[in-house]
């Protein structure tokens, strides 16, 4: 029964994300004009733009690697930047097959490379995207602020939309059921201190606020902040070097500075809707994003070339990802062959920064 139990788990873990994902995608393009569409991707675009996003694309990644670095090195944890990089990939490729996954997967590869703590370097991943999400946070409020008029646009036109967060917002029955979370959670830790699961538990969650922690005490906290936004400023730089690959209306492209934000925070939260790789919750995203500068209401059937931007730019990166995985993975094979035979040393303390 618990093999079985288990089996059902994983399903239920990885298939619901899928299921979500393809279910998004398919309600977005099942009213959608594929000849059209085709059309607009083998005439219409500038695959020059879309190389550059792609270069642009990896730097992201690169710089990523970086960051963690010096979140692990604070927590006496030394791995060479190539295996970071490629960590970093295979990261991506894995999201791709199983959401979030990936995170764990990455963290589970550098704790057996460098024989370290497995809960202390998943808490160094933690502060990684804990600071990802402060920036995802003050983006949107920034964007709000910055392009308020085309979200009111949007309200005004949806209202439904409005009046369902309101409702969600101060309904008792979401305040009361967060209130008994707590309370339930408060008083495992409180009063059930010999259970074996919560010590385990609690042994887990100082290990993560060890490698979450390090961030005040590491070394180099200046290029913490210059790698984070090196990061979202390829993030950003991808999405907009993307605009310039398709023939936008004038109400997108006088304003595409602003415009792209207005996309790039939208695409943002929609990758953190548990889908592979953002499959069709980024997609609805970027549509919706489109749909406030000119192209189409957002309706189905959705505008053509809203539909084959957000098609071509998923699509292509999904790609990319792939070779990056297939190339960190066959490095990783390689990695583990030289440290067997002892052409590479594995060094498991900290030297300071080196950037």
């Amino acid at each position: 029964m618990s093999v079985v139990k288990k089996i059902l788990q994983k399903l239920l873990k990885y298939l619901i994300p899928l299921i979500i994902g393809v279910g998004l995608f398919y309600f977005l393009y099942k009213n959608v004009n594929f000849n059209e569409m085709m059309s607009i991707l083998r005439s219409d675009v500038n695959y020059f733009w879309i190389g550059v996003m792609l270069v642009i694309t990896v730097f992201s990644h690169i710089f990523r690697a970086y960051r963690w670095r010096l979140q692990l090195r604070a927590i006496d944890i030394d791995a060479p930047i190539s295996a970071l990089i490629n960590s970093i990939f295979g990261t991506y490729a894995v999201n791709l097959i199983f959401p979030r996954l990936g995170e764990v997967w990455r963290c589970g590869y550098i704790a057996e490379r460098q024989k370290s703590s497995f809960t202390k370097v998943v808490g160094s991943m933690v502060a990684d995207r804990m600071s990802d999400t402060i920036m995802v946070l003050f983006l949107t409020v920034c964007t709000f602020f910055i392009a308020q008029d085309a979200f009111y646009k949007f309200l005004y036109t949806y209202p439904q939309i409005k009046d369902g967060l309101w409702n969600i917002l101060v309904s008792p029955i979401t305040w009361i059921g967060l209130l008994v979370i707590i309370g339930i959670l408060v008083w495992l830790f409180t009063h059930k201190t010999e259970n074996k699961l919560i010590n385990k538990l609690k042994t887990m969650f100082a290990n993560l606020w060890q490698g979450f922690y390090a961030v005040t005490k590491m070394k180099g906290k200046w290029w913490f902040f210059i790698y984070t936004f090196l990061i979202w400023g390829c993030y950003f730089t991808q999405l907009y070097v993307a605009t310039f690959a398709f023939d936008f209306p004038d109400a997108f492209t006088d304003v595409r500075l602003k415009a792209t934000l207005v996309l790039f925070v939208l695409s943002s939260i929609g990758m953190g809707i548990p889908t592979n790789g953002g499959l069709g919750a980024w997609h609805l995203a970027i549509i919706f994003g489109l749909s406030l500068y000119g192209l189409g209401p957002f309706v189905m059937p959705y505008n053509s070339s809203a539909t084959a931007f957000a098609m071509l730019v998923w699509g292509i990166g999904a790609v990319l990802l792939i070779l990056l995985g297939i190339y960190a993975f066959i490095y990783m094979e390689v990695d583990r062959r030289h440290i067997k035979e002892g052409k590479t040393i594995v060094r498991t303390k900290g030297t300071g920064i080196k950037l």
